[in-house]
């Protein structure tokens, strides 16, 4: 049986900036349950860093890699930039809830880059 890696968990900022749109959002959405609804995403986040600690390949591969379009190909290449910055090899996604975790790993390491809700196109690359 192989043990768990127990590969280091980070982010970057701007998913830290992610984070804080969906918490504005929910807030602006509806004040009176924005507490509990961010509090339950966080939650579903801690777990899904758990399993990535010792599965970091567990997301499904980063399917905006493969947008054809020029609009599709300058969003790909702002979120690529993300992931060069950080130095790591392999982009995929995780489905937590109603939104997408766009992460970069390697064995040892996992990287958290952007957090969209699942009905946005495209990640925010601002940083």
């Amino acid at each position: 049986m192989t043990l768990p890696v127990n590969a280091q968990i980070g982010a970057t900022p701007n998913f830290t900036s992610n984070l804080e749109q969906v918490r504005a959002f929910f807030l602006a959405q509806d004040a009176a349950t924005a507490n509990a609804r961010f509090g339950k995403l966080k939650s579903e986040l801690r777990e899904m860093k758990r399993i990535l600690s010792w599965a970091p390949a567990s997301g499904r591969p980063a399917r905006f890699l493969n947008g054809h379009s020029v609009q599709a190909q300058l969003r790909t290449a702002a979120v690529l930039q993300l992931a060069t910055q950080v130095g790591l090899p392999s982009l995929r996604e995780y489905v937590v809830a109603q939104h997408v975790v766009l992460y970069a790993h390697s064995d040892s390491e996992v990287v958290l880059l952007a957090l969209k809700h699942h009905r946005q196109l495209a990640y925010s690359a601002s940083q």
